[in-house]
């Protein structure tokens, strides 16, 4: 399909990526523009960074088919096969406290499940808190959010997602783990519509829990909270041993500022702020 008057995408893009573009400015959002489609980049979250010191506006974005030094939350890496899956980052200028950065990051995850669950209706498309996404208790998509700051003013809002598009058969150290939208929907992806998607149901959501909290989106969120009712283990080094029972609990919901509410066995609701959660089988 050709691209009308946008860019021509760099040598390297996929056919189905070098849509987007188009997609996106026919979507009406903010998000989205400019775009700059790569083939290969170290980490878009990085680009996004430096361009947001450099005074990149509001909407920048970033897509790579391939990624050399990606990653999700506490560093680990975001591993996917060239053309493959949906990686990219999204500058978004908005006012708000430092505090809430972590409940933008569960909006963001919304937004990215409910992109997901509308190309494969059929599935069990869920939240793991704090940033992942979930088909049937299997990673689809994860995010991170930071923030450019100067002092105690955040500049800027770095959105990443990294998403299993297209990838079918996984290496196998995730291969019990990890899960792709191919995989749970009934038809071929598009990735290029699934970006559009993502972009305008962030664009509906963010500037609601930057000015108020989450406190709008709590309903949706706890509609599709896979911890919630389900024994949780935090790992050691974001409160204690792993072993303790005050790392462990049963998930009850997640709070208007983003914390995992945890009932412990002594019936004490507890609140984490972070950390790697674990389901308990």
């Amino acid at each position: 399909m050709p691209m009308g008057h946008g860019p021509r995408a760099p040598r390297g893009v996929n056919e189905d990526l070098a849509r987007a573009p188009e997609l996106v400015a026919a979507s009406g959002g903010q998000l989205g523009h400019p775009m700059h489609l790569l083939a290969t980049t170290t980490s878009t979250n990085d680009l996004a960074k430096a361009a947001a010191r450099e005074g990149a506006p509001h909407g920048s974005t970033w897509v790579a088919e391939a990624q050399t030094a990606g990653r999700g939350r506490r560093g680990h890496a975001w591993i996917c096969a060239p053309g493959e899956g949906l990686l990219f980052s999204v500058l978004v200028r908005v006012s708000c406290a430092p505090s809430r950065i972590a409940p933008a990051g569960l909006a963001v995850g919304l937004a990215v499940r409910d992109a997901v669950a509308a190309v494969a209706p059929g599935a069990a498309v869920g939240i793991k808190w704090p940033n992942d996404v979930l088909v049937a208790e299997r990673k689809v998509a994860g995010v991170l959010v930071e923030a450019v700051t100067t002092g105690s003013r955040v500049d800027a809002v770095i959105i990443g997602v990294g998403m299993n598009v297209h990838t079918r058969v996984f290496p196998d150290a995730i291969a019990d783990l990890a899960t792709s939208v191919a995989l749970a929907a009934s038809s071929q992806p598009d990735r290029a519509a699934l970006l559009a998607d993502t972009l305008a149901r962030i664009d509906r959501d963010l500037h609601v829990v930057a000015g108020r909290g989450l406190g709008l989106l709590l309903g949706r969120l706890g509609a599709v909270d896979v911890l919630r009712g389900r024994r949780v283990r935090r790992d050691a080094g974001e409160g204690g041993d792993a072993r303790d029972p005050s790392s462990q609990g049963i998930g009850e919901g997640i709070d208007e500022d983003g914390r995992l509410m945890v009932r412990r066995d002594d019936g004490v609701l507890t609140r984490w702020n972070a950390g790697e959660v674990h389901l308990l089988r």
